[in-house]
């Protein structure tokens, strides 16, 4: 066949995958430790690093604090600083040895007197915060922080004394739950996950699942957002999904939905990554430099949620 003598048309470049995306609103964005932490996850980075990123906010009493979790300002250390290092840490494998024994005295340190955690320890008092986190004097223990908290240190079978009374009031919390909100039902799964009595979780989440169904606590069509309420004291729009409650295939608050509602709202999660790479935030604004230090670690998350349901994110 003769050559014609034209050049073939250059195909269209491929539209940038949306691990790619994320990766450039990162660089752009994050703090070092969310830059870090991306690194270790989808680049191949070594867990050193991280490490190295998250001791910045470690304190002499062995807690962590200089606002680790964005919407605590300030340098103290706080149950929820140090809740979200033990997540740092577990997923990069390092939840254990010594250096988890001495965040565990800080634990026993800040204890309420029932042996659990308080969200807000007073000594947030004069510094920064968000205004849905109150500050009292003598705060009472919460499961928000409590169940995350020894969930993780029962996963990665870390035993201390303060554990054990911490898990009696997980149970008792957990397993008294009527009318409930989406985050503590999220710290609730985090704590059913990973407790050691598997047949008494197991147990517990199946009522929590119906609980979830009957008060329309997760979303499960997009498209009919305004069929779900928000739960009092949350930000308009600040609506749950079955993937905020199962965040891996292997949770015990996957059986809660079906196939076909898991897959519907995986969908929306991918769609939900915004233009510049990143995805949004849903709960309140209240501060622009908060805004932007959390929308790294929501943009990390949902990468991994997506990738532990199989889909590709590039």
């Amino acid at each position: 066949m003769a050559d014609s003598g034209e050049s073939p048309l250059p195909s269209a470049p491929a539209a940038p995958s949306p691990l790619s995306r994320a990766e450039h609103f990162v660089w752009l964005t994050a703090r070092v430790l969310e830059q870090r932490r991306f690194a270790y996850h989808f680049l191949g980075g070594g867990a050193d690093p991280v490490e190295t990123a998250l001791a910045a906010y470690l304190n002499e009493d062995d807690g962590y604090g200089h606002a680790l979790e964005p919407d605590l300002r300030g340098p103290v250390s706080q149950p929820l600083h140090t809740a979200h290092a033990l997540r740092v840490l577990d997923s990069i494998g390092r939840c254990g040895g010594q250096r988890v024994e001495r965040v565990c005295r800080y634990l026993t340190s800040v204890s309420t007197p029932d042996g659990a955690l308080p969200a807000i320890h007073p000594s947030q008092r004069g510094y920064p915060a968000a205004p849905f986190v109150p500050i009292v004097d003598n705060p009472p223990s919460d499961l928000l922080t409590t169940g995350p908290v020894v969930g993780l240190l029962h996963r990665n079978e870390v035993w201390h004394a303060w554990l054990f009374r911490a898990t009696d009031f997980c149970w008792q919390a957990v397993e008294s739950l009527e009318n409930s909100h989406p985050y503590e039902v999220e710290a609730a799964v985090a704590f059913l996950d990973s407790a050691p009595d598997r047949r008494r979780a197991e147990a517990a989440a199946d009522r929590l699942g119906r609980l979830v169904r009957e008060q329309r606590l997760a979303v499960l069509d997009p498209e009919r957002l305004e069929a779900y309420p928000v739960a009092a004291g949350y930000a308009p729009g600040e609506h749950h999904f079955p993937y905020d409650f199962a965040r891996a295939p292997d949770s015990l608050a996957r059986a809660w939905f079906t196939d076909e509602e898991m897959a519907r709202t995986l969908d929306f999660l991918a769609a939900e990554q915004q233009e510049d790479g990143g995805w949004p935030i849903r709960w309140c604004q209240w501060a622009p430099g908060t805004a932007l230090e959390c929308r790294p670690m929501v943009t990390i998350e949902a990468l991994l949620t997506l990738r532990a349901y199989g889909r590709a994110i590039g």
